[in-house]
This record gives C-alpha cells, sequence and structure tokens, in this order.
C-alpha cells in the first residue's frame, strides 16, 4: 500500500539491539512452546496428514474460532506491525482504515461469497476458475498466484522480518533469514493447515496481548503515570492532526489515502481481493465443516480487525509525542521497544516473531495446495494417492522457502521501500483479478476469453495510467482500472458470446445466516460508524 511508507536500509542506524538475556530467553521459550504444540497437533492429526483433504484443509473440520485466529494471524505479519505503525507515526489513525473497512469486506465476504465457494466444494480459487471458465484461465491463475506467492510475498515477509529481527535483536540478516524460514517450516510441515490454524491461536493470543501492552506502556508514559485511558486523552490533544479518518486534498500524505476513497473507492477492490479471493487467506474458511461455521469464524475475526489499530497503528501515534523526530517512520515501532521495561521487550518481541512465522507457514501451506492441486495435474502429475499429493506438497514447501531466503535479498535489498514496490506490483493485477471473479460468480454470460482479456487489460491500464497520470493515487487508479476491466469483460461476452459450464447460480445458494452472524454484522457495522462519526 502506497501510505506504508518504509525505508528498510535505515531500520537499524538509530535502534540497534534493545533485547536483554531476559527478554531473549523469553522469546525462546515461545519458540520451543510453539515448535512442541505443532508438532502435538500434528501427532494428533496423524489419521489425517496423509490425506489430502486432512492435509491442505485439515479435514474440512476446523472450529469458528481456529477459523477466525488463523485469519488474523495469516494477515499480520512484521510488514503490518512495523509499516502501519510506520504510517500512524506519519500520517496518523487515517491509516487505521485499511483495518477497520477489512472488518467490514470480512463481513460482505462470510455472507456472499464463502456460501458460494462451500457450494462448490473446491481446494483452492483456481479450482473454482476451473469450474466457472476453463483450465486456460486456471492455469494462468494458478502460475500467477505462485509466483507471486513465492517471489513477492514470502521473500517480504522474510526480508522485512529479518530486518525486524536484526532491528530489535541485533542478528545477522542472513541468519535472521534462515532461521524465521527453517523455524517456519519445522512447525508447519508435517502437520499442514491443521497445524498451522491450531498454533495460529496461540500465536494471536501472543500478539493481542503484546500489542496491547506497547500501547498501554507507551500511553501511561505520555500521562507520566495517571495510566492510560488519560495518556489517550493527552495524547489525542497533543496530536490532534493525526486523528483524522478522512485526509483532505491539501494534505500531504493524500495521495496514500484520497479522501472519501478509503470508503467509497478502490479500497474496496484490494480488500476483496485479498479477503475474497487470495487462496492464502481464504483457505482457512474452505476449511470449516459448513458455511455456518465459516462464517462464525469470519465474524471473530472481523472483530479482531477492529482491535488491530490498537496494535499496530497507535504505538505509531504515541511515538510523534515521545520520540518525535525520528530520520524514519519505519523506527517508530523498534523505538517504542527501547522503552519497555525488561521483560517485557522479550514477550513483545515474541509477539513480532509470532507474527512472522504464522505468515511464512500460512503462505508456504497455500503454494504447496496451489501446486498440489492445480499445477501438478497440468503438468501431467496426476494422481489419487493422498499420500503422494502431500509428499509433493511438502516438497514444494521447502523449495519455495529456499528460493525465498535466496532471492529476498536480491529482490528487496536494494529498496528503500520495498513493501510499497510489492504493493505497486500486485496492484497491477488486483483490479482484474477481483473483475474475473465478479463477472464469473454473479453473471452467467462471462466468457473465460473475456476472463482471460481483463487480466491482461489490468496489468496494461495499470501501467499506461501510472505513466500518463502519475499523480493519480494508487487507490483511485485501482478503482477506475476495476471498472475498465467489468466493462472490457462484459462488452467482449456480449461480443462473443460462447457456451458456460459451471455458473453456479445464486439462486440456488443459500446466503441465509445465523443469528448470531447477523448480530455480529451489526455491532461491527456501529463500532465502524461510531469510530468515523468520532473521528472523521
Amino acid at each position: 500500500m502506497d501510505s506504508r511508507k518504509r525505508d528498510t536500509d535505515r531500520w537499524g542506524e538509530s535502534v540497534q539491539s534493545v533485547l536483554t538475556t531476559l527478554d531473549i530467553a523469553i522469546a525462546a521459550v515461545y519458540a520451543l512452546a510453539l515448535f512442541a504444540l505443532a508438532q502435538w497437533v500434528s501427532r494428533d492429526a496423524a489419521g489425517d496428514r496423509q490425506d489430502a483433504q486432512g492435509y491442505f484443509l485439515a479435514g474440512r473440520a476446523l472450529p469458528w474460532w481456529a477459523i477466525g485466529a488463523s485469519l488474523i494471524a495469516a494477515n499480520i505479519s512484521a510488514e503490518q506491525i512495523i509499516g502501519m505503525s510506520g504510517s500512524g507515526y506519519a500520517i496518523g489513525l487515517a491509516i487505521a482504515s485499511y483495518e477497520w473497512m477489512a472488518a467490514f469486506t470480512l463481513l460482505l465476504v462470510g455472507k456472499f461469497l464463502l456460501p458460494i465457494f462451500l457450494h462448490t466444494g473446491i481446494y483452492t480459487m483456481p479450482q473454482f476458475l476451473a469450474q466457472r471458465y476453463d483450465e486456460r484461465v486456471k492455469t494462468v491463475m494458478a502460475v500467477f498466484w505462485l509466483g507471486v506467492y513465492t517471489l513477492v510475498n514470502l521473500t517480504s515477509i522474510l526480508w522485512l522480518g529479518a530486518l525486524a529481527m536484526s532491528t530489535v535483536a541485533g542478528v545477522d540478516l542472513t541468519i535472521g533469514l534462515v532461521s524465521l524460514g527453517l523455524f517456519a517450516l519445522a512447525y508447519s510441515l508435517s502437520g499442514g493447515l491443521r497445524a498451522v490454524a491450531l498454533t495460529d491461536i496461540v500465536q494471536v493470543i501472543l500478539l493481542v496481548i503484546g500489542g496491547v501492552m506497547i500501547s498501554w506502556i507507551l500511553l501511561d508514559q505520555i500521562s507520566e503515570g495517571a495510566g492510560p485511558i488519560a495518556g489517550f486523552v493527552s495524547l489525542s490533544e497533543q496530536a490532534s492532526g493525526k486523528f483524522h479518518m478522512i485526509l483532505h486534498r491539501d494534505h500531504p500524505h493524500y495521495v496514500s489515502l484520497p479522501g472519501l476513497s478509503v470508503l467509497l473507492g478502490g479500497l474496496w477492490v484490494m480488500n476483496l481481493a485479498y479477503w475474497g479471493f487470495n487462496q492464502y487467506i481464504i483457505q482457512r474458511a474452505l476449511a470449516a465443516k459448513n458455511v455456518a461455521e465459516a462464517q462464525k469464524g469470519i465474524a471473530l475475526a472481523a472483530f479482531l480487525k477492529l482491535l488491530m489499530p490498537l496494535i499496530v497503528v497507535l504505538p505509531g501515534i504515541a511515538m510523534t509525542i515521545l520520540t518525535p523526530g525520528l530520520p524514519s517512520p519505519d523506527q517508530a515501532y523498534p523505538s517504542a521497544m527501547t522503552l519497555l521495561p525488561i521483560g517485557i521487550k522479550g514477550l513483545v518481541f515474541a509477539a513480532l516473531l509470532a507474527a512472522i512465522v504464522s505468515s511464512l507457514a500460512s503462505m508456504c501451506n497455500s503454494i504447496s495446495t496451489i501446486f498440489t492441486m492445480d499445477i501438478a495435474p497440468t503438468l501431467g502429475m496426476r494422481s489419487d494417492d493422498g499420500a503422494l499429493q502431500v509428499r509433493r506438497g511438502r516438497t514444494v514447501a521447502v523449495i519455495a522457502m529456499m528460493i525465498a531466503m535466496l532471492t529476498a535479498r536480491p529482490l528487496l535489498g536494494n529498496f528503500e521501500q520495498a513493501f510499497q514496490y510489492i504493493q505497486e506490483f500486485t496492484g497491477f493485477f488486483t483490479p482484474g483479478i477481483v473483475a474475473i471473479f465478479a463477472l464469473g460468480l454473479f453473471w452467467s454470460r462471462t466468457t473465460a476469453t473475456a476472463a482471460l482479456l481483463s487480466a491482461l487489460a489490468s496489468a496494461l491500464l495499470s501501467l499506461f495510467f501510472k505513466l500518463v497520470w502519475p499523480e493519480l493515487p494508487f487507490m483511485d487508479r485501482v478503482g477506475l482500472v476495476f471498472c475498465l476491466c467489468l466493462v472490457i469483460g462484459i462488452a467482449w461476452s456480449l461480443a462473443r458470446p460462447s457456451p458456460q459450464r459451471g455458473f453456479v447460480d445464486p439462486a440456488g445458494v443459500s446466503f441465509g445466516t445465523t443469528q448470531g452472524f447477523n448480530l455480529s454484522a451489526l455491532t461491527v457495522t456501529l463500532i465502524l460508524a461510531f469510530f468515523y462519526t468520532v473521528w472523521w
């Protein structure tokens, strides 16, 4: 996201190792406990793990609380914590729109998309595209996602995670890269999605506890010991300019968060692509035993998303008062850790590690699933042997991690704003992906060729507008390109109609939701309305 300004080369300039022996011991205990838990969960799943459905989708038996926790654990990583804290430092609370609008997006995914996906019985998003369109669309998108997950997402999590470890603990970058990758593989490889999702519960608990602690301590310091509530009141007064959700056109960061576009524009496209059509995320919901269970997990994730700005944005805003004038906004979170008491630093560092390794493990599981289910059959590696499929998945996960370890520094090490470049790259394709799924889900006349043209148009139009209209905010460009991709897809389908297969008639799918989900959706909506009203 353009808004997450990061200067990765300077993370460690002003903040060196801030951990004591006690802090390191606490983080080590966490790592050992997580590994032991993962092995126990994997042994507990011994009857399922040699079966493809058991390994890749946890036997379609994930409980709602594991789904909700795993969605958040997969989402939150080093770039999220450090990057959004940096954006909080530079921009303010407005960056929280990424989190809070995601909460509402999750509810829409649970209400309108999950019933269709679970009705089809798919393992992966490319499988849905094969059912709806044809093998061409499936293969193109599967290869695209495999490449992005390995060379963009996995490398970025590794690189930014290693940078965070280097800044906070003084760990050599190469050692950090290798240790993070191997640890994520060690605890996730044997048990598959079940091990990842169930250990994610511990990860999220630690993440929330560590995040709340750092915000609590920083606010208490601002109030000079009068407590976090008094600290928040003081912070809102001293940094009042940082507490606005909708930026005006004359704001220096308007190009990153262009006013009402965060509510009405391209942010919806990015959120739907990430939470609704992204294998890395949606795989957790596909592992539910039924729609109702998946929707309960989605609702839990939505509530947790409401909490995230307290963890990833507020520390950055607080540091504008405690440590103004940092050389780089992304130094806000590491600098905040230097203000924590001994022992608490170790807990917060463990929470940071939890965010990194859970995202790595989740990404590896999604890579192995897409290769095994979508790409291997295309290469003539068809097999109904569940044990063979699992072995292939594990092998691919290891290979992908090795590739990411080797390419992380060459791909990202020379970028001053690594994550910004990553978002620019994926943003070229996001509008087309959402257009393909939107048309395929809700318009029966969409053709496979139209879907491919929409994908191609997404990249070409994004590049065109970036070159000829550079002042157009990234978020607005995404929204504009999405609309044009829809027009292209509809026009081609009407001009060159062809027989369709696999369209899931929404009329045949039950979109009914439980009273609990409806109440959760209403509560989340009211809370969001309150937040935007108070800090408009």
